[in-house]
């Protein structure tokens, strides 16, 4: 058995190749059909990457300029009309007291709706 060890050994430090040597040394195991069918099969998935990429990336580009450009500018206006509705309330309510809540929307100071019950 000692003289295996021995005989592995050697043949060990003999062995001197590359990575890709060895990858192509194993891929010559296989049949030329298969070889050439997985190798179309990475092609395809190496293209479908890069296609889904570039489309992912237009679009999220599309996406983001039309928001940039059609709801932000609705989305400011809405904040400032309901900032100046906010200071205009706070206006009445320091002008004409804390009843005066509803005063501007055609309600008397002090007046409050009548609720109605529901049996």
């Amino acid at each position: 058995m000692p003289e295996i060890e021995a005989l592995d050994d050697e043949n060990v430090d003999e062995i001197d190749e590359t990575l890709t040597e060895r990858l192509i040394g194993l891929t010559e195991m296989f049949p030329e059909s298969v070889r050439k069918g997985s190798s179309t099969a990475v092609k395809g998935v190496v293209g479908g990457a890069k296609w889904l990429y570039n489309f992912t990336g237009k679009t999220v580009w599309i996406v983001s300029t039309s928001f940039v450009i059609l709801a932000l500018p609705v989305i400011f206006e809405v904040e400032r009309v309901q900032t100046e509705e906010a200071q205009l309330q706070q206006q009445r309510q320091i002008l004409l007291g804390p009843g005066s809540a509803g005063a501007g929307m055609g309600m008397p100071p002090g007046y409050s709706a009548p609720q109605s019950q529901r049996n």
